[in-house]
């Protein structure tokens, strides 16, 4: 098996095994849009494992990337301004409302509960992604 699979393999593993620990611990869906939308509510709670969550989400991500040299193919690519990235984040953010969740909380956690409404809403997620990347290579781009 060539070693990018191992890893991508290794990868997912971890996150449906991390998200299995949220579920049982915390007795919620780990779902990303749910934990970061719940901290903008000012009476919310249960915030402290909410924060715990996100910042070893992105601590990790900043782990990866100063350990790794593997990393730097995944620049941002040139002529795409923070204003598109921007844009994109509020789209996906209005997408994870109406839908109910995102590709983590329907894809990896609803998903494998054998949720019907995730596996719809994954199934939307996978064909939306293909039919992106069809039409940014026929459009000329590159994703």
């Amino acid at each position: 098996m060539e070693s990018s699979y191992i890893f991508g393999l290794a990868g997912g593993v971890l996150i449906g095994l991390s998200s299995l620990i949220g579920l049982i611990v915390t007795k919620k869906i780990p779902g990303i849009s749910g934990v970061f939308g719940r901290l903008l509510i000012s009476d919310t709670e249960d915030r402290s494992w909410r924060v715990v969550f996100l910042v070893g989400l992105i601590a990790g991500a900043g782990l990866l990337i100063f350990l790794s040299d593997a990393v730097a193919v995944y620049r941002i690519p040139e002529g795409r301004g923070l204003l598109l990235y921007a844009i994109a984040g509020l789209i996906v953010g209005f997408g994870t409302r109406y839908g109910g969740g995102c590709t983590s909380g329907h894809g990896v956690c609803g998903t494998g509960m054998g949720a019907r409404d995730s596996m719809l809403a994954t199934g939307v997620f996978m064909i939306a992604g293909f039919v992106t990347v069809y039409l940014f290579r026929i459009l000329g781009g590159s994703v």
